[in-house]
């Protein structure tokens, strides 16, 4: 498993602006939580989801490929940071 969060710098209201993924050994999202500006967490797995997140349908891009768009700032992420911020998004 992997993990990344990805800040995407835009100035849309209704978007997220951090991704975070957990990334399966095949390179498909296994559990995926966004975060908005105001605040609100959504999240999806491949059991549930909540707003408008799901999973990818397509094998995850590199960090490099990510970074290579200068829209997006990716960065590794450890299994413990994804699980406190997946946590947050799926309680109560």
């Amino acid at each position: 498993m992997r993990h990344r969060r990805v800040i995407w710098h835009h100035d849309f209201d209704d978007e997220p602006v951090v991704l975070w993924s957990e990334i399966g050994d095949d390179g498909y999202e296994r559990r995926k939580v966004d975060v908005y500006r105001d605040g609100r967490l959504d999240y999806a797995d491949e059991s549930a989801s909540t707003g408008t997140t799901v999973l990818g349908d397509q094998r995850m891009p590199s960090l490099d490929e990510i970074n290579a768009d200068e829209g997006f700032t990716a960065t590794a992420v450890t299994r413990s940071e994804f699980d406190a911020i997946w946590r947050q998004a799926t309680a109560g």
